[in-house]
């Protein structure tokens, strides 16, 4: 495979995307805290049975939890921090997609090469990852089919799904757009759906940082940081 390089506006892009998602994160499960009960519909209140609960103490005495303790709230701050951090990743985004557009980024290297466009390759490629086997060093200097597959997943389908439900729960935003909340069935349903893609993306992240640690962490962060993996790294 090609060795991998990193333009300066693809490392700027991914280091605020990871940024403001650990600052989505923080300030979402102190959202989540606040009410840890999850509807479908257009409606859901402590009157209303929940789809499902996150067993947690929440930070509101009014929110039935089965715990005679409330934690602190802190869902103010924790608002405005989401609310700041999703514009700016959606920026980040609209950005990094025109560039990767434009450039051919996602054609060059992100789109799996017709070789691996089979069951075998991917078959293969679990397999060596599962069994903890190191990559070659061609390999980890490009994006082998399974990152390339995860990566084109969450660019074009999570992330754009965690936007569209993000702006489903806005009162605001609904009264101009109201097909933003049919659609995915009113707004606890989209924030249902907010939460469960939040998951995924959780294990995203997860398979990604043990993707790069088996690839050798301080060369990738290195390439990521500077921009190209220098000649004779080996794997670390």
């Amino acid at each position: 495979m090609k060795r991998q390089h990193y333009p300066a506006l693809v490392r700027l892009t991914h280091w605020f995307t990871f940024v403001s998602f650990v600052a989505l994160m923080i300030s979402g499960i102190l959202i989540v805290i606040s009410h840890p009960r999850f509807y479908w519909g257009e409606v859901g209140n402590v009157n209303t049975t929940p789809l499902f609960t996150i067993p947690i103490p929440s930070s509101r005495a009014t929110v039935p939890t089965g715990y005679h303790y409330v934690m602190p709230d802190e869902n103010g701050w924790s608002r405005y921090l989401h609310f700041e951090s999703a514009w700016g990743l959606v920026f980040c985004g609209i950005v990094y997609v025109i560039y990767g557009c434009w450039s051919g980024h996602f054609l060059k290297n992100l789109v799996p090469e017709r070789r691996d466009w089979s069951w075998r390759a991917y078959q293969d490629r679990i397999v060596k990852y599962l069994n903890f086997a190191p990559s070659a060093r061609g390999e980890r200097r490009s994006y082998n089919v399974l990152q390339r597959t995860a990566y084109l997943l969450v660019i074009f389908g999570l992330f754009p799904l965690m936007i569209w439900t993000g702006l489903a729960m806005s009162p605001t935003f609904t009264a101009v757009v109201p097909w933003m909340a049919l659609l995915v069935g009113g707004r606890q349903s989209a924030r249902t759906i907010h939460f469960i893609v939040t998951v995924l993306l959780l294990l995203f992240l997860l398979l990604h940082v043990t993707m790069v640690a088996l690839s050798g962490f301080r060369a990738s962060v290195r390439a990521m940081i500077t921009g190209r993996v220098p000649d004779g790294e080996d794997r670390e």
